[in-house]
């Protein structure tokens, strides 16, 4: 069941402890999100947030655009050993080396793609059939559709995309809808 905000209304109850995750749980999470950049964004973001709390990433957001330059794939899949060391100096984002690796190798991934097809690709894994849950438990944190989009991924040269990370992509960027059933943004 959903919890009441401060302003009465019901959210999922992972949305309500702080200011900025009931902003992003009203206005983004869930949201159909249907273009390149947008995805690419999201993408990173999530595989940053691997092992740490979201509220971290959310705090550093816009000094992951910054750093990132606006997530504009093209900027970042030239990246080089200069821009890798910068980015590790960066204190403002999550300086880990794996993961900066990754958003580079995946900007570049996506430049191997016609312009499009990254989300077209992405949103090919949306299930047909999704269950309302009613409770954060009836929530997965994998589905047979986000196993399949991490191993298709992979194929296609992207790296830190393992099955969880895919499907809190596929939350974040409203392939499906895991709001809870009383949820005001259901």
């Amino acid at each position: 069941m959903s919890v009441l905000g401060a302003d009465g209304r019901p959210r999922c109850d992972w949305a309500v402890s702080a200011p900025e995750y009931v902003a992003y749980h009203d206005d983004e999470w869930g949201q159909e999100i249907r273009d390149d950049r947008g995805l690419y964004e999201r993408m990173t973001l999530e595989g940053f947030q691997s092992g740490l709390s979201w509220i971290t990433i959310l705090r550093k957001r816009e000094n992951f655009r910054r750093a990132f330059a606006g997530f504009d794939p093209e900027v970042v899949a030239a990246y080089g050993e200069d821009d890798r060391a910068r980015l590790m100096d960066d204190a403002g984002i999550v300086r880990n080396r794996l993961k900066v690796n990754a958003a580079i190798v995946n900007a570049r991934a996506l430049l191997e793609l016609e312009p499009g097809e990254f989300t077209e690709f992405l949103w090919s894994f949306r299930p047909d059939h999704q269950p309302v849950p009613k409770t954060l438990s009836d929530v997965p944190a994998t589905t047979p559709e986000s196993i399949a989009m991490a191993k298709a991924l992979k194929k296609k040269g992207f790296v830190f995309v393992g099955p969880t990370t895919a499907y809190a992509l596929m939350q974040a960027t409203g392939i499906v809808n895991d709001h809870l059933a009383d949820c005001i943004a259901r």
